[in-house]
């Protein structure tokens, strides 16, 4: 069974491959895609929490909408974001990450108490899964 996911705490990801992303980002950890693109994909990450995956090299050009222009922006290497995880659902996630053959590349523990696995997304990416506490305003 999958663990539960509590939302996206940090988030900017810009992938090569969007298929391969999308299937990651649906079939290892259950996120909904809401929009779906050849630019960018929009994944539900929790109440009113959204993770945009975007094209890398597609959206670098402005983007003229009925409602106005979306600037266009870009970035190289690989990106970072965190899931807010709670305490109880660390074990569960590592057991479950182990179970799908994603490799964990690295677990820390902060000086606050938290707690965080780090993994890659097909185009290495890296996720944190993170519990509280961590941040000043993420505690338990």
């Amino acid at each position: 069974m999958r663990p539960k996911l509590d939302g996206i705490l940090e988030t900017a990801v810009y992938v090569d491959d969007m298929q391969a992303a999308h299937s990651f980002y649906t079939d290892i950890l259950g996120l909904k895609c809401m929009v779906a693109g050849e630019r960018l994909s929009a994944y539900d990450a929790g109440p009113a929490q959204t993770l945009l995956v975007f094209h890398r090299g597609h959206t670098r050009e402005d983007v003229e909408t009925p409602g106005g222009v979306v600037p266009g922006h870009d970035t190289t290497g690989h990106s970072h974001f965190a899931f807010r995880i709670s305490s109880d659902q660390l074990s569960p996630w590592r057991d479950y990450l182990n179970e799908m053959k994603v490799e964990i590349i690295s677990e820390v523990t902060w000086p606050a108490g938290g707690q965080s696995l780090y993994l890659n997304d097909p185009d290495g990416n890296v996720l944190e899964l993170v519990t509280a506490p961590l941040w000043p305003n993420y505690q338990s």
